[in-house]
């Protein structure tokens, strides 16, 4: 129960929202306590001080106020760290389940004061803080990882922006969350062969050499033929190049969710990411049928994202 109120202060209290654009660290933002030895110089500097009104000490006086200041300057100190600080989120590429989502985040420093030990943390146990410093007047690009143990979306969540520079005695800090995430994608089989294509010999539809569809120049070579020349390259001073043409042959290979062996949908999916992946290093044409979608046949980079984004985010709540 005491748990729990002190949960509901918390969030009253700090007043943490899911964010958007630039966040400006205002002092509305930051928070400032005593650490350990900030509350242990504290009661040093009480016991000084009872020391020298019982024993009039002049000199002990001066000290004791000397300390004192200097830890007032010091949470000052640990306050422009932070202040005025924008930060933006950037983007986080996608990954495989297994591996660590990298989420750039841009700090931009308008200051004429460099930023140092500055760290980053997050509520997840076992994370260990990002920390770095920000030259001044200058922005600062920080990759802030989070590991990855299932498919779908990774939100970056909750952040904690701290610093106790410059001596330790105050820990200043920052709630920063960001409406950003990144799809992640399932962990790839190990090995699992490509399921037989509908022509005869069971492949997909692989370029070979034609006339069909332009896909780039090479070098000339004694013997090519004059009209394949790429006359605009050559006067461009690109020199003599050849044109390439491809013909796309053998029949579309369709990747089938029900045409997985395996028991459970995981393991299926994790097949299907292999099948993906295949298909497109070995050039085929591959479409994907999943229960609630599908995929026309074709190739490249963008092809295999869109399938793989397909396969991540199947029989989830949340696909957009």
């Amino acid at each position: 129960m005491l748990d729990k109120l002190k949960n509901h202060f918390r969030t009253w209290l700090f007043r943490r929202k899911i964010e958007s654009g630039t966040i400006v660290l205002t002092q509305r933002r930051i928070f400032i306590i005593p650490t350990r030895q900030g509350f242990a110089l504290a009661f040093v500097l009480v016991l000084m001080l009872l020391g020298d009104i019982n024993y009039s000490l002049s000199l002990g006086y001066a000290l004791t106020f000397l300390l004192a200041m200097m830890a007032v300057m010091t949470m000052l100190y640990a306050f422009r760290n932070l202040a005025q600080l924008e930060i933006r989120a950037g983007r986080a590429d996608a990954v495989f389940s297994g591996e660590a989502a990298q989420f750039l985040l841009h700090f931009h420093n308008r200051s004429a004061l460099a930023r140092y030990q500055l760290c980053l943390t997050t509520k997840m146990t076992g994370q260990a803080p990002l920390c770095f410093d920000i030259p001044a007047r200058q922005d600062s690009e920080i990759a802030f990882p989070l590991p990855t143990t299932r498919r779908g979306w990774l939100a970056l969540g909750e952040l904690k922006l701290h610093t106790e520079f410059p001596l330790g005695l105050f820990h200043a800090w920052s709630y920063l969350h960001f409406d950003t995430r990144c799809v992640v994608y399932p962990k790839p089989l190990p090995n699992a062969p490509l399921p037989s294509g509908n022509s005869p010999d069971g492949a997909g539809k692989r370029p070979i050499a034609g006339d069909d569809d332009f896909a780039g120049l090479r070098d000339y070579v004694a013997g090519d033929a004059l009209p394949r020349i790429a006359w605009k390259a050559f006067a461009r001073g690109q020199g003599l190049q050849v044109k390439q043409f491809f013909t796309q042959t053998g029949e579309e290979l369709w990747l089938d969710l029900s045409d997985a062996p395996d028991r459970t949908e995981e393991e299926k999916l994790a097949r299907m990411a292999r099948w993906v992946l295949d298909a497109e290093a070995q050039g085929m044409r591959y479409g994907l049928r999943l229960p609630d979608s599908e995929l026309p046949p074709n190739n490249g980079t963008a092809h295999r994202d869109a399938c793989l984004r397909r396969v991540a985010l199947f029989n989830l709540l949340d696909t957009k």
